[in-house]
């Protein structure tokens, strides 16, 4: 299992209708993309950093988690959403810990 996360800041203005929508069509793609397993928005409530959202989601395989990065619909978010509209990120992906 991969438990992909991100969290962000957007350039939109807070509560406006674009934040809403940026939202709504990051849920949509997770919706749209069959192999995304568990999706949250989710807001970010800390006040250790100046991220505003996070975005975490789930794949069963790390071949999954590449059909998800390379899926057309991802390819055309990141082109046509993430990019404009982010003004900052980290990711972080994740793997079950386990004991050698």
């Amino acid at each position: 299992m991969i438990r992909h996360t991100v969290v962000f800041k957007l350039k939109h203005a807070a509560g406006s209708e674009a934040e809403l929508d940026f939202l709504r069509a990051a849920q949509k793609l997770a919706t749209d993309i069959p192999v995304v397993k568990n999706f949250e928005a989710l807001r970010q409530t800390s006040k250790k950093n100046n991220y505003d959202f996070g975005l975490s989601m789930e794949f069963a395989s790390e071949e999954d988690y590449q059909t998800y990065n390379e899926h057309l619909l991802h390819v055309q978010f990141v082109e046509t959403r993430w990019i404009p509209e982010v003004a900052d990120f980290i990711e972080i992906d994740y793997k079950p810990y386990t004991e050698a």
